[in-house]
């Protein structure tokens, strides 16, 4: 109980307030934009993608790096764009196009820096950079619109359960890991996540997701999963998302910086906030794909 009181007091309460305050408009706001869809939500995918690869170019900076970052950003932002583009019948580069971005960075990394300016690296940390934000951001548009969202609401449920999952295994993770946990994760990149933590936020994360099939996406898209497939989508949606997570944290601490920016009041920066995102729409995608059915 002491570890447990004295955890929570080490967390100003101006900081939570201002963590409370922000969640209260922006969760509201975001689910909005899911169910309107179109290019509304597009634009909110390609702000979030531009911010969270500024802010991963930034990382890159500090570990003494010099990504092109002006074009990844542009880049990560276009990719949720060109998804939609192609969604609705738009013209969109093929992918064909998209890898002469390649050639297009290395005779940028010849201009401007040369051979004594670690172009190989330069190019690939831009490369990653795009394809890691808005690459995987472009997922959630692609979700919103799956081939199976037939119903008029199908396409946003699809969309909110994984986001579900993400914040319900974070916050989950959060009170039992504060509560119980004991025994850490992975001390030598994120000190705070415990094993009890990891586990209480994967099994809140099943849980969700079998209520949410049986009672929203069953009745209200007309799509279901069987028990089992609900359970391994909960799961693989939860570990996916922690291991986004642990990952941003790598990145973090091999810059040397607590947040990835100070963007968000008590949030941290862009990249804090779509960390798991990053791994858990992807992975959502591929489990719809594979365990998903229409409704009896």
């Amino acid at each position: 109980m002491g570890q447990t009181v004295k955890s929570v007091a080490s967390t100003p309460v101006s900081e939570l307030v201002k963590r409370l305050a922000f969640s209260l408009v922006a969760i509201p706001v975001v689910i909005w934009l899911v169910w309107t869809g179109g290019l509304a939500f597009a634009l909110l995918l390609a702000v979030a993608a531009a911010l969270a690869a500024w802010e991963f170019y930034k990382l890159a900076i500090d570990t003494g790096s010099e990504p092109l970052w002006g074009h990844g950003v542009v880049f990560s932002a276009l990719i949720p764009l060109f998804v939609h583009a192609r969604f609705i019948g738009w013209w969109a580069p093929p992918v064909s196009i998209v890898m002469l971005l390649v050639l297009e960075l290395l005779c940028v990394a010849l201009w401007r820096r040369g051979s004594e300016g670690k172009p190989l690296e330069a190019v690939g940390i831009t490369l990653l950079g795009a394809f890691y934000t808005g690459g995987m951001l472009g997922f959630g548009y692609v979700i919103r619109y799956h081939q199976y969202a037939v119903a008029p609401l199908a396409g946003t449920l699809l969309l909110v359960l994984p986001l579900l999952l993400t914040w319900g295994t974070d916050s989950g993770a959060m009170l039992f890991g504060t509560a119980f946990g004991v025994r850490k994760l992975m001390p030598s990149v994120s000190p705070k996540k415990t094993v009890v933590g990891a586990a209480a936020g994967a099994a809140l994360a099943v849980i969700l997701s079998v209520v949410y099939v049986r009672f929203a996406l069953q009745p209200y898209a007309k799509l279901t999963m069987p028990m089992v497939s609900a359970v391994v989508f909960g799961l693989g949606v939860s570990v996916a998302g922690q291991l986004g997570d642990l990952v941003e944290s790598m990145l973090k601490r091999q810059a040397g910086v607590k947040d990835s920016s100070k963007l968000i009041p008590g949030h941290g920066g862009a990249l804090d906030r779509v960390d798991s995102l990053l791994f858990t729409l992807p992975v959502a995608f591929v489990l719809y794909d594979v365990l998903l059915k229409a409704a009896p």
